[in-house]
């Protein structure tokens, strides 16, 4: 059956909710753009098992059949890392095998059975690696067939939430992600990515972010430190809070997952 006579929509998986998105080609959820699933999880489960069981419930809220999905993945079940360019790797299989590497030795207690991916983030620029639970993937494509629809992507949230942004984002800039209790920092100098960085933070965070980016430009040592923020927010973010910042724009998280089943 051709892609085109299906109907694609778009979900961001968070420990504790699914937000299920129009897709900008497909049909709308039944409360209208978006709507946000809570769900509970268990002690003994995984930290992302009771996102994937949630799903019957948030697929349903689509008055629709034939379903093709798209799943935005929180950064809490991703894990991150930069490759230095290097000419002597030619193959995806090499690069990939650098990423394992890497990976396994900065995320100690990490997923055993991962599904990897190597992205290209300019020419002959680092590669970023990304990592998931090869356990997730299969679970969502089960979950998901269970209930009659189709699994066609699977991005992590950085990726979506730089896709969305990154033709305002310039040359030199901050990407602020931010998730309950956390915040992800990706730092592009000259279009090239130098940083992918996690924080915790508390509900305070808003007031406290111009001195966790001044303090990453320091660790960084850059010779001019970077002002200028692009932030993607699960809430509305003030744009003249902080006088020292750029704010560049924001965007809620329902926009990033918009723009990842669009792409």
């Amino acid at each position: 059956m051709s892609r085109l006579s299906r109907n694609p929509l778009c979900i961001g998986l968070w420990p504790d909710r699914l937000i299920v998105c129009a897709d900008r080609r497909g049909p709308r959820p039944a409360n209208g753009g978006k709507n946000v699933v809570l769900v509970d999880s268990l002690p003994e489960s995984t930290q992302w098992q009771a996102a994937v069981d949630g799903l019957p419930s948030a697929l349903a809220l689509c008055e629709s059949a034939k379903l093709d999905v798209t799943c935005v993945l929180s950064n809490q079940f991703v894990w991150y890392a930069l490759l230095p360019w290097n000419a002597a790797l030619t193959t995806e299989a090499e690069w990939l095998a650098l990423a394992r590497h890497r990976l396994a030795g900065v995320h100690e207690n990490a997923a055993t059975a991962w599904a990897l991916r190597v992205s290209k983030t300019g020419p002959n620029g680092p590669r970023l690696a990304s990592a998931t639970d090869q356990a997730l993937i299969d679970a969502l494509t089960a979950k998901i067939a269970g209930c009659g629809a189709r699994l066609v992507s699977v991005q992590p949230y950085l990726m979506a939430a730089f896709n969305g942004m990154h033709a305002t984002m310039g040359n030199f800039c901050w990407l602020v992600i931010e998730e309950p209790g956390r915040l992800t920092l990706a730092l592009i100098v000259d279009g090239i990515w130098r940083l992918i960085r996690n924080h915790r933070v508390d509900a305070g965070w808003r007031s406290m972010l111009p001195e966790i980016l001044e303090c990453e430009n320091a660790l960084l040592a850059i010779e001019q430190p970077c002002t200028q923020v692009v932030i993607c927010t699960q809430e509305a973010f003030c744009a003249n809070m902080h006088g020292g910042l750029r704010h560049l724009r924001s965007v809620e998280v329902s926009k990033a997952c918009e723009s990842a089943g669009a792409t």
